[in-house]
C-alpha cells in the first residue's frame, strides 16, 4: 500500500449521512453505591470505550471539571456522574488498571480536565488520533472518522448542553453513551483488518485540502 495514500470526508458529506446512535443498555451511575457493581461488570471486560463530557464555559479563564465519564461495551454503557459522585476508588482502579484496555479519542485532553478534580495515573489506554494515522485517515474528530468508516453520522446536538444539571436528558444520555461506544467500534473494526484505504471512497491525494 502506498504511503502516498490519504483518506478524509468533507463536511459538506457528513451532514447528508444517516444518523447514528447507541442501541444498547444506558446506566446512569450517581450515586456511590452504584459504582462498584458497575465496575465489577467491567472489570471482566478486555476492551471498553471511553470518554467523558464538561459543562461548557462560556467565561474567559474559566473551565470547568470532568461532569460525566462513559465507560462502554458493545451492549451496555455506564455514565459516572462525576459531579455527584467524584473519582470513587473503584472507578479510579480501573482508570489506572493496564489489565482493561480503554478506547478514546484525544485522551491526553480528557486527562488534563480531570486532573483538575483527582490525581491518578491511567493506564491501558489506546488513542485512537493515533491508531488511525496508520490507516491513513488524517481527519482526527471522532464524528469524522466514524463517517469514514461506517458512512454514519455522529450527531453533536448535545455537546454544549449542560453536563452538570440535576438530572440528564435522555439524548443527552444517548449521546454520551454513543461516543464511547464508537471508539470501541471503531477499535475493533480497524483491528479487523476489514476496512482499506486504497478502496475507500474518502482516499484523497496526499496533499489535498483535508479541511474543506
Amino acid at each position: 500500500m502506498s504511503d502516498n495514500i490519504s483518506v478524509s470526508i468533507p463536511k459538506s458529506e457528513i451532514s447528508s449521512l444517516p444518523v447514528e446512535s447507541f442501541q444498547g443498555e444506558v446506566v446512569l451511575i450517581d450515586k456511590p453505591e452504584d459504582v462498584a457493581p458497575a465496575i465489577e461488570r467491567l472489570k471482566v471486560c478486555p476492551v471498553i470505550g471511553f470518554d467523558t463530557e464538561t459543562k461548557p464555559s462560556f467565561k474567559k479563564n474559566h473551565a470547568n471539571k470532568v461532569a460525566l465519564m462513559q465507560l462502554s461495551t458493545d451492549s451496555v454503557c455506564y455514565l459516572f456522574r462525576l459531579n455527584k459522585i467524584g473519582m470513587p476508588l473503584a472507578l479510579q482502579s480501573l482508570i489506572e488498571s493496564k489489565d482493561v484496555l480503554k478506547i478514546g479519542l484525544s485522551v491526553h485532553d480528557d486527562f488534563n480536565v480531570m486532573h483538575r478534580s483527582s490525581q491518578f495515573e491511567p493506564g491501558g489506554f489506546v488513542e485512537l488520533q493515533q491508531m488511525v494515522r496508520q490507516f491513513h485517515i488524517t481527519d482526527l474528530s471522532l464524528q469524522r472518522i466514524y463517517a469514514i468508516l461506517f458512512g454514519k453520522k455522529i450527531s453533536k446536538q448535545q455537546r454544549l448542553t449542560n453536563w452538570e444539571a440535576s438530572s440528564l436528558t435522555p439524548q443527552q444520555q444517548r449521546y454520551a453513551a454513543t461516543d464511547a461506544w464508537a471508539c470501541l467500534k471503531i477499535y475493533r473494526y480497524l483491528l479487523s483488518g476489514d476496512f482499506h484505504p486504497e478502496t475507500s471512497p474518502y482516499r484523497l491525494p496526499a496533499d489535498a485540502d483535508t479541511n474543506a
